[in-house]
């Protein structure tokens, strides 16, 4: 089997990831009692040598939440009746997870604003001031 990709230039190597079947729920009727086709990854990455320190402080902040006490990422899929299939949207998911988490925000470079939004901003003030003081004269009469 073939590392994980999460994007154009990290690999999960395939021996860091702990994958696990158990029983789901879901359709498959009897069948669904005797086979384990729900499937569990996990993947610690403090522990993994794919990414920087930097990248691993950017995942672990990025993902708090998504992390256990001893700071492994779990992703489960039970969408289909297939370990197999299971197995590969459990490793897709983690693999968007941990994309989002490294991906980097441009950084915002101000503008002025163009001449359109600023006659707007005026021509909306100039109407909600005049809808005020209709309000206004309605009362005085």
């Amino acid at each position: 089997m073939s590392d994980l990709s999460i994007d154009g230039s990290h690999v999960i190597p395939r021996h860091e990831l702990i994958t696990k079947a158990t029983r789901s729920g879901g359709p498959g009727g009897q069948h669904v009692n005797t086979s384990s086709s729900r499937v569990e990854v996990r993947w610690n990455p403090g522990r993994s040598g794919a990414l920087s320190p930097d990248e691993k402080a950017r995942v672990a902040q990025k993902l708090a939440t998504r992390l256990d006490g001893e700071g492994w990422i779990r992703v489960a899929a039970s969408d289909t009746r297939s370990q197999r299939q299971n197995r590969l949207l459990a490793e897709e998911r983690l693999a968007a997870l941990v994309a989002h988490a490294l991906h980097v925000p441009r950084k915002r470079h101000k503008t002025a604003p163009t001449a359109g939004s600023r006659e707007e901003r005026i021509r909306v003030k100039k109407l909600r001031s005049q809808r005020k003081r209709d309000r206004s004269n309605d009362r005085d009469e």
